[in-house]
């Protein structure tokens, strides 16, 4: 099973380093995730995701390998690190986020959700039981709980309702992964997520709730759907105080650059969001210096690295006149450049706050980022 070992504390902060063991492999903490949605990370192979950006676990997302590939051919092929050649960690999400961005194409019962495809509108159905199911058959080394995440803003009595329902349905989710053990031969490892919005009373009683189930890991869901960054930062900081110290934490969809080092200071050790993936596809670059648009026009005649310091020889080895070229000329080579550059740019992100929470200067050197990474280039 899943084991987690402490090496490193922030004598000034909640941030701390250690290990995160799986059948897969380890996993350095704290770390960011990258998010393949269907068995990809859009715009880069295999091949680039180890040898150039050295990422140690990406995610698969349950919904979206539900309906496509479909989970019969996920079986076929022994799971999904085997169809798409990925030998390292995987964690699946439960598919309760489509719950919350598919709310013109659900309805929410107390057996499960009712959902209209977003590809061919059939109607299809998660409970947590099949949301666990799905899991098995995609073969994640880390699986969630099926739970509902609730919008921002959002009415105090929907989010108590909503926060009894989903602690229901982690006891039906413990339960039935507790009866069915992994389809592949290796531990899938279950972490519950905590919920309540931005609500303190709610956020505590579900941190509590989660930690009492005395799961292997735990995650926070229901933050970064457009809070305020200092209300990101208060739920976070709430939570950890009522989680086990000795188990992964888990901060789901987040986030900035910025986010990242502020929520490692609260005692967060794995983060993935689609940001560094999704806004390179727009050229939206991110540096150690700040960010900047790859497509903007003063950049046609720059011909400096993408990136000098960039951790990855794509950010070294190629221009900014190149890359925004690239983006003019609307070549498929644009967007896989600035997307190495990155998530090789997150992943060396949290490798430096590794090394600086072993130092024991994690706080001044998190301070200092932050306002680099805020200035626009």
């Amino acid at each position: 099973m899943l084991k987690f070992t402490k090496h490193h504390t922030d004598p000034a902060s909640k941030a701390r380093s250690g290990t995160i063991e799986t059948a897969h492999g380890n996993i350095e903490t704290p770390i960011f995730m990258p998010v393949g949605t269907v068995g990809t990370v859009k715009g880069i192979h295999q091949a680039e995701l180890k040898d150039e950006i050295n990422a140690q676990i990406i995610l698969g997302n349950t919904y979206h390998l539900f309906l496509r590939p479909k989970t019969d051919i996920l079986q076929k092929a022994g799971g999904l690190h085997k169809f798409i050649g990925w030998d390292r960690p995987i964690l699946t999400d439960s598919g309760g986020y489509q719950v919350y961005s598919l709310a013109a194409r659900r309805k929410i019962k107390e057996e499960g959700v009712t959902f209209a495809s977003h590809i061919d509108g059939s109607k299809q159905f998660f409970s947590p039981e099949t949301a666990i199911d799905i899991q098995r058959e995609i073969g994640g080394d880390i699986i969630m709980a099926f739970d509902e995440c609730t919008p921002y803003p959002c009415e105090y009595s929907y989010v108590r309702k909503s926060l009894d329902m989903t602690h229901r349905w982690l006891k039906r989710c413990i339960k039935h992964h507790k009866a069915n053990g992994g389809l592949y031969g290796y531990d899938q490892n279950f972490f519950p997520i905590v919920q309540g919005s931005t609500y303190k009373d709610l956020r505590v009683e579900s941190a509590k709730f989660i930690a009492d189930q005395d799961c292997v890991g735990n995650a926070i869901g229901g933050l970064s759907v457009g809070e305020p960054a200092p209300e990101l930062y208060e739920m976070t900081d709430i939570v950890t105080d009522h989680l086990p110290k000795d188990k992964p934490r888990y901060l789901m969809g987040v986030g900035t650059p910025a986010n990242i080092l502020e929520c490692i200071a609260l005692g967060i050790d794995m983060f993935d969001c689609v940001l560094p993936s999704r806004n390179a596809r727009h050229g939206l670059i991110y540096t150690a210096e700040g960010f900047y648009n790859a497509k903007n026009a003063k950049w046609k005649e720059d011909f400096s690295p993408i990136d000098e310091h960039g951790a990855c020889s794509t950010s070294r080895n190629h221009t900014k006149a190149y890359l925004r070229h690239l983006f003019q000329a609307k070549e498929l080579l644009g967007p896989q450049l600035a997307t190495l550059n990155n998530l090789s740019f997150y992943l060396w992100l949290v490798g430096e706050a590794r090394k600086h929470i072993a130092a024991g200067d994690f706080t001044p050197w998190k301070n200092e980022m932050v306002v680099k990474l805020a200035r626009r280039l």
